[in-house]
C-alpha cells in the first residue's frame, strides 16, 4: 500500500517537487519488484532447491538400503543425553531398541536403533535404513519432503524479495524526507531575520 501511495506523487500539481518524482519512481520500482520480482525469485529459488534436493535424494537412495530388522531386546534402552532429544523422540512416537539385521554386504549386525513400533516386543520385525556397511542411517528424502522444502524455499525467497523492496523504498523515503526538512530549515533561516517586520517584502 505504501508503494501504491508513493506513485500518487506523479499526479499533476504545480507544487510538485523533484523529491516527489524521486519518491514516485522509488515506489514504482518497489511495486514492480513485489508484483513481478518476488514471484520470479520464488520460482527460481524453488526450482533450484527442488533440483538440488532431487540430486541429494538420488545419492541417498543409491547409498542407503532398506532392510528388515528384528527386535532382540527392549530392556537395554539407551536414554538420550539431551532432554530435547528425548522430548522429540516421544513426540514422533519412536522408540529405541536393540535389534539385529542383515547388512547389504551379507554380514549380521546388532545395534541400538529407532523403531516406530508401538509395542516393540522381542521378535517383532520393522524396517530400518542402513548404509552399505549396515550401519543405521536416516531414511532418504522422498518426493513429498522434496516438494515441501522446495516450496518453503520459494516462499522464503519471494518474501525476502518483497521485504528488501519495501525496505529500500522506506529508506529512500526517509532520505527524501530528511532532505525536505533540510531545505525547509534553510528557507526558514533566510526568511527568519525579516519575519514579522512591517512592510517586509513590499
Amino acid at each position: 500500500m505504501g508503494a501504491i501511495r508513493g506513485i500518487w506523487r506523479w499526479r499533476g500539481n504545480p507544487l510538485r517537487r523533484t523529491t516527489d518524482l524521486v519518491e514516485a519512481w522509488a515506489a514504482l520500482v518497489a511495486l514492480l519488484l513485489m508484483v513481478f520480482g518476488a514471484p520470479l525469485a520464488g520460482l527460481l529459488a524453488g526450482s533450484v532447491a527442488h533440483d538440488t534436493l532431487t540430486r541429494t535424494a538420488g545419492r541417498q537412495h543409491a547409498a542407503r538400503h532398506r532392510v528388515t530388522a528384528t527386535v532382540l531386546d527392549t530392556s537395554t534402552v539407551v536414554v538420550p543425553v539431551s532432554a530435547d532429544a528425548g522430548t522429540a523422540t516421544e513426540r514422533d512416537g519412536r522408540r529405541r531398541v536393540f535389534a539385529a539385521w542383515t547388512a547389504p554386504d551379507g554380514t549380521q549386525r546388532r545395534a541400538h536403533t529407532w523403531t516406530n513400533l508401538r509395542n516393540p516386543e522381542p521378535g517383532r520385525r520393522f524396517t530400518v535404513w542402513t548404509d552399505t556397511r549396515g550401519r543405521p542411517v536416516a531414511r532418504p528424502l522422498d518426493a513429498g519432503e522434496i516438494a515441501l522444502q522446495a516450496g518453503l524455499a520459494g516462499i522464503g525467497a519471494a518474501l525476502l524479495t518483497t521485504a528488501i523492496a519495501e525496505s529500500a523504498r522506506r529508506v529512500t523515503l526517509r532520505q527524501l524526507t530528511l532532505r525536505r526538512y533540510e531545505r525547509l530549515d534553510r528557507a526558514w533561516e533566510r526568511a527568519g531575520p525579516d519575519w514579522g517586520r512591517a512592510g517586509t517584502g513590499s
